[in-house]
């Protein structure tokens, strides 16, 4: 398992669905960059109307929440019901969080309009974060009821531990803060700059292109960054784990499939 997983490829690289043993596949990163780049450049368009921000958040989470589903880690079978009640919650939270901070900004006199229309392209990244970890959250909470499947270093299941499942659900949601951090940070920051220039003030047409290459750039940065946070196989010591797991092997450490 070790050398699969460090001979693969960073864009081929993940342990999607665990069955009975861990497996080394290949993940669709590059198949799913194309709609992700275009969620953000629809994210940080300025001046978005309550129907928009609505819109490209739904967007967003519908996403977020099939690619949580799809790398998971699938020991126990997750019901419709609970699928449905996590996209729900995480599509609300994200929709409520960034027509709230819009609100706000929107009603905060003191600023000018180039500062309140600047401090508005900022706001999708503590919407989009603080709804990246309901996503995870509410599409994985059954793993913290029911546990993950723990394995010693012959690959063996040792037991299920919720303890594993915190840990590994913790681990994916820091990824998903980090992940929005350079792709919602960085464009506000770099077109404010770039929509000064005399090229796309003369030629205004531009500036979607160029957000969209710059989003893009961004995103290039920010998905090895925060995939490489932590191993797809994660080890902890048995002693941190339930006192029948601990019992149940000789091991002083176990691994489990973190997901994606």
């Amino acid at each position: 398992m070790a050398r699969c997983l460090r001979g693969s490829p960073m864009n081929s690289f993940g342990v999607l669905r665990k069955s009975n043993r861990p497996s080394c596949t290949r993940t669709p990163m590059r198949r799913s960059s194309c709609l992700l780049g275009c969620q953000v450049v629809g994210l940080l368009l300025p001046n978005q109307t309550l129907a928009s921000t609505i819109f490209w958040q739904w967007l967003n989470q519908s996403h977020n929440a099939c690619v949580n589903y799809a790398n998971r880690n699938a020991t126990k079978p997750l019901p419709a019901s609970k699928f449905i009640q996590g996209y729900l919650g995480a599509v609300i939270s994200a929709v409520s969080i960034a027509v709230g901070l819009n609100a706000l900004v929107q009603r905060a006199n003191k600023f000018t309009p180039a500062t309140r229309l600047l401090i508005q392209r900022f706001v999708p990244f503590p919407a989009v974060a603080s709804a990246n970890i309901c996503n995870v959250v509410l599409m994985r909470h059954n793993e913290l009821e029911e546990g993950i499947d723990v394995l010693d270093s012959d690959g063996n299941v040792v037991g299920s531990s919720r303890i594993a499942a915190r840990h590994a659900l913790i681990e994916t949601a820091l990824t998903r803060v980090v992940l929005p951090m350079p792709i919602l940070v960085l464009p506000p920051i770099i077109m404010s700059v770039l929509e000064k220039t005399f090229l796309l003030q003369s030629r205004p047409r531009l500036l979607l292109p160029v957000q969209s290459f710059v989003c893009l750039a961004a995103f290039g940065l920010a998905l090895p960054l925060a995939i490489s946070l932590f191993p797809q196989m994660s080890e902890i010591e048995t002693s941190q784990l339930e006192p029948e797991i601990a019992l149940a092997t000789a091991s002083r450490t176990v691994v489990y499939n973190k997901g994606l």
